[in-house]
């Protein structure tokens, strides 16, 4: 018989909720319905894919420093490889919003993953913005000269001063990734617990691809 006092513990009550909300049959589902071989499916996979290359190549990048790459060829191809990644994941992931949306992906209770999905790209814009203010080029200076008085006409500019790089790398580098990885992670959570949605449209039942 199991003791009393091990059932009350946090530690069983927490596993036993986990166990109860995420079987491992939909963590790592061996099978998936047939109507996600449409390819508006594959879009957000496309996204995280392009999020993991960012990540690498980000990763290299910050160990050499912000400068590396305009005196290297390797740190050149290395920073046109971040660059890149950041646009397929930007495309990859406005189709995948919109898409989502048109699908009204919200329903069956999946509010929470729409929620954390549309907060994930405001966050990743932030990213994007901070992350051409860190180029150290003339580009980069003059994002940073035209944003300035935007943003202090907010009144942003007294804690986020887009002319102070060592500030704007670190939240690109630091701050916003850990945002957007943490929402993510919160997102594929939230499909694995309540599925992909369905289309409107009626789909047999017990079909799997």
């Amino acid at each position: 018989m199991t003791d009393p006092r091990i059932e009350r513990q946090w530690t069983t009550r927490l596993r036993k909720r986990v166990e109860g909300t995420f079987p491992p049959e939909k963590v790592l589902p061996d099978t998936q319905p047939s109507y996600v071989a449409s390819w508006i499916y594959v879009f957000g996979v496309l996204t995280l894919a392009a999020l993991v290359m960012v990540i690498a190549t980000g990763c290299a990048l910050a160990i050499m420093g912000p400068t590396w790459w305009h005196v290297s060829g390797l740190g050149h191809y290395i920073n046109s490889t971040h660059l890149w990644s950041v646009e397929v994941f930007f495309f990859a992931m406005v189709i995948h919003l919109w898409g989502k949306y048109f699908m009204a992906a919200w329903r069956g209770g999946r509010s929470m993953t729409w929620m954390t999905g549309a907060v994930t790209f405001l966050t990743s814009i932030g990213a994007a913005f901070t992350g051409y203010l860190s180029q150290t080029n003339f580009d980069s200076q003059w994002i940073a000269t035209q944003a300035k008085d935007g943003i202090n006409a907010t009144g942003a500019g007294s804690v986020f001063n887009v002319l102070n790089l060592g500030q704007m790398l670190m939240w690109h580098i630091v701050l916003l990734p850990l945002v957007a990885l943490g929402l993510t992670a919160v997102h594929v959570i939230l499909v694995r617990k309540r599925g992909v949605v369905p289309p409107f449209a009626d789909v047999p039942e017990g079909v799997v691809a």
